[in-house]
C-alpha cells in the first residue's frame, strides 16, 4: 500500500491528471479532499476508472480527483432552452 500524501503533493506529482485516491481525507465541509493515498493516476479519466478499479479492493472509501484546472469541453444544454 501507497503513502498518504497531502493534496499540495498529489498535485505537484501528477500534474493535469486524474487521480484514484484511498482513504481520502476530507475538509471540515466534507467538499474538498485534502489527502489520500495515490492508488492510479493518468491523464485519461477513463483509464484510471476501469485499470484503477482492481486497486480498490483494500479500502473502505475512494474518491477520483483532477489535479489541473476543469474545463468543460461540451456544452451544457438545459430542457428551458428548448421550449418555444
Amino acid at each position: 500500500m501507497g503513502q498518504k500524501l497531502n493534496i499540495n503533493d498529489i498535485k505537484k506529482l501528477y500534474p493535469d491528471e486524474w487521480v484514484l485516491l484511498g482513504n481520502p481525507v476530507m475538509d471540515d465541509s466534507n467538499l474538498d479532499v485534502t489527502a489520500g493515498i495515490p492508488l492510479f493516476h493518468s491523464k485519461d479519466k477513463k483509464e484510471v476508472c476501469y485499470i484503477g478499479r482492481e486497486k480498490t479492493a483494500a479500502f473502505d472509501k475512494i474518491t477520483l480527483i483532477f489535479t489541473g484546472t476543469f474545463n468543460p469541453t461540451r456544452k451544457i444544454t438545459g430542457i428551458f432552452n428548448r421550449i418555444g
